[in-house]
């Protein structure tokens, strides 16, 4: 009996408790776009930030395809082990109602991590588009109609819901014209080719800052530090439109509560590094707070999003298979 009861509780003493040496090599963060984008950027940032708090260096790989969902799919069907993590942003919550057969639901298919990030959209345009003001391009937009281009930067992307929300608030629609990314809508934005786009502030604030192009507005509640004299929605006269492209970390679905509890204390813990907050100010983008960068607090803002954009894209028609 004795004997029986020692190794029993040998046993016990030397039972491991899992994830307790984790991480152990490098984990793998997949950014579901091209690399040299916002998405990119803000997952970098991230990883580096990251890395400090877990020991072992978070690598990014980017698997661009799809609106994203090349990429989410990756993890999705990833070993459930906390060694291959994605970077998201709104998309995440668009592509249930973009994708009739997206092979994954991203309530069901992920853990959440945290949120990251929060930035705002800026309206743009040509810089000698007529309009000087934001009032003026609504009265520009409602005259001219469809005779005013849109470009945006595919089905999903951020430039796409904004505009598609843009249109839905002012009840007018404009020719949208697609591009393979936000690269080629700049060039041609300054180029003069193109009338106008709603995009990140974190890829807008240096042609807004250089006089490139001509700023309208920001989707925020507060003005940008880095675009000081660009009017909120709000102040502009339309505070229903508002957007900002916020990003969250996800693990594939089973992955065990040890291992997202270390990853969501290392995410809070990045989300007060010196050198994020610097780079995140100078992108005009909102680090999450320790509440935000928690796995209810990315739940709760994914099934809201979920929720809020799903009768606005079906509103407007616009699907891809």
């Amino acid at each position: 009996m004795k004997l029986a009861l020692t190794i029993a509780a040998l046993a016990v003493s030397v039972t491991p408790v899992f994830g307790a040496d984790y991480p152990d090599r490098n984990i793998f963060m997949v950014v579901p776009y091209a690399a040299g984008g916002p998405t990119d950027t803000i997952a970098r940032l991230t990883a580096d930030a990251m890395s400090k708090s877990l020991g072992q260096q978070i690598v990014v790989e980017n698997v661009a395809g799809a609106g994203g969902t090349i990429g989410a799919r990756r993890v999705a069907d990833a070993d459930p082990d906390g060694y291959t993590i994605l970077v998201h942003h709104i998309g995440m919550a668009t592509a249930p109602a973009l994708y009739r057969q997206l092979p994954y639901k991203p309530l069901e298919a992920f853990e959440p991590i945290g949120l990251v990030s929060d930035a705002p959209m800026t309206v743009i345009s040509r810089a000698d588009l007529g309009p000087e003001s934001f009032e003026d391009l609504l009265a520009f937009i409602k005259q001219k109609g469809t005779n005013v281009t849109y470009a945006h930067a595919g089905l999903g992307a951020a430039s796409h819901l904004c505009g598609t929300l843009f249109m839905s608030t002012i009840g007018t629609q404009m020719t949208t014209v697609p591009y393979k990314g936000n690269g080629p809508i700049m060039t041609d934005l300054i180029g003069k080719q193109i009338d106008m786009t709603c995009d990140q502030a974190t890829n807008t604030v240096g042609p807004i800052t250089q006089n490139q192009v001509k700023a309208y507005a920001i989707t925020s509640d507060e003005r940008a530090e880095t675009l000081p004299d660009v009017r909120t929605t709000t102040e502009a006269g339309l505070p229903t439109f508002k957007l900002g492209v916020w990003h969250g970390v996800y693990a594939p679905k089973g992955t065990p509560k040890e291992i997202v509890d270390k990853l969501s204390s290392a995410l809070r813990s990045a989300m007060e590094d010196a050198t994020l907050n610097e780079r995140f100010a100078q992108i005009a983008t909102i680090p999450a707070t320790k509440e935000q960068a928690t796995p209810d607090a990315l739940h709760t803002k994914l099934d809201s999003e979920i929720k809020r954009w799903d009768p606005i894209i079906k509103a407007a028609g616009e699907f891809a298979d």
